[in-house]
């Protein structure tokens, strides 16, 4: 079973009006999706985005965006340049890879020595 895991990648902060308390103390972050398993660790192409109010701790979602705060998420989002989607496997991986061609191996040099017959 892989776990999921949110990493920031850019996060700013704003000074639009909030929608909720219409203080100008707001933070925009956007945060890219990894996947971690015993035998890879994999980085998506899926990059989300959260806009929160600092003072009210609110979220505030696309629904209740200004104009203005729309102008800003667009100039943002322009600006976040996302990992590469890209998969690293794990030392496990390689372990279990190279056992298993030393098994394949030693099975093929047994069965071509005449040793072991089928």
């Amino acid at each position: 079973m892989s776990k999921e895991k949110l990493v920031v990648i850019k996060e700013a902060n704003i000074t639009n009006n909030c929608p909720e308390c219409f203080n100008q103390d707001m933070k925009i972050t956007f945060k890219q999706k990894h996947k971690y398993g015993k035998l890879y660790d994999r980085t998506t192409s899926e990059v989300t985005h959260t806009i929160r109010c600092n003072k009210c701790d609110s979220i505030i979602y696309p629904v209740n965006w200004t104009e203005d705060i729309e102008r800003i998420f667009n100039y943002y989002q322009k600006m976040v340049t996302p990992e590469k989607s890209i998969i690293r496997f794990t030392p496990l991986f390689y372990i279990l890879l190279v056992s298993l061609l030393a098994v394949i191996g030693l099975g093929l040099y047994l069965w071509l020595s005449g040793i072991i017959q089928f």
